[in-house]
């Protein structure tokens, strides 16, 4: 089993700590940003930042939907940390300021493939699908705290 990554970023018009404010929001906002490939979204403790635990099922391709249970943690000043108590999923969003009145905002998420051939497909065509479903929530976000 090999290790899958799939990473994006995007610069937003926001100062870092308003943009990190509106991700660690998943009372009100994260559900807002995003798209049609999350569904059952339930938060199901907390709601801000660390000590969140939030339900949704994610359907990255018409076959391969994950249901999954996170835990969210802040390790460090600007990140969040999704742990998925389904999976090896682990997704940390990381928040950087990008000079004045601007944030970068890294998504990075890893997890244990599959082995032989489906691993080979998984870790050469899922970071990608995976980096066009984020993108899409990277532009809700900067369209939220943009406004």
């Amino acid at each position: 089993m090999a290790q899958v990554e799939a990473t994006t970023e995007r610069i937003v018009a926001g100062d870092a700590e308003n943009v990190f404010d509106a991700l660690a929001d998943y009372k009100d906002i994260r559900a807002k940003l995003l798209p049609g490939q999350f569904s059952e979204y339930q938060v199901r403790d907390g709601g801000d930042g660390e000590g969140t635990l939030v339900h949704w099922r994610l359907q990255a391709t018409s076959k391969r939907v994950r249901d999954c249970l996170l835990e969210v943690t802040e390790p460090t000043d600007g990140q969040l940390v999704e742990k998925d108590r389904n999976s090896s999923m682990v997704t940390t969003w990381t928040v950087t300021p990008a000079g004045e009145g601007r944030s970068r905002v890294v998504v990075t998420t890893v997890w244990n493939g599959a082995g032989g051939i489906g691993g080979f497909f998984e870790r050469t065509f899922a970071p990608k699908g995976l980096a066009r479903i984020y993108d899409e929530v990277l532009a809700k976000l900067a369209a939220e705290v943009e406004k």
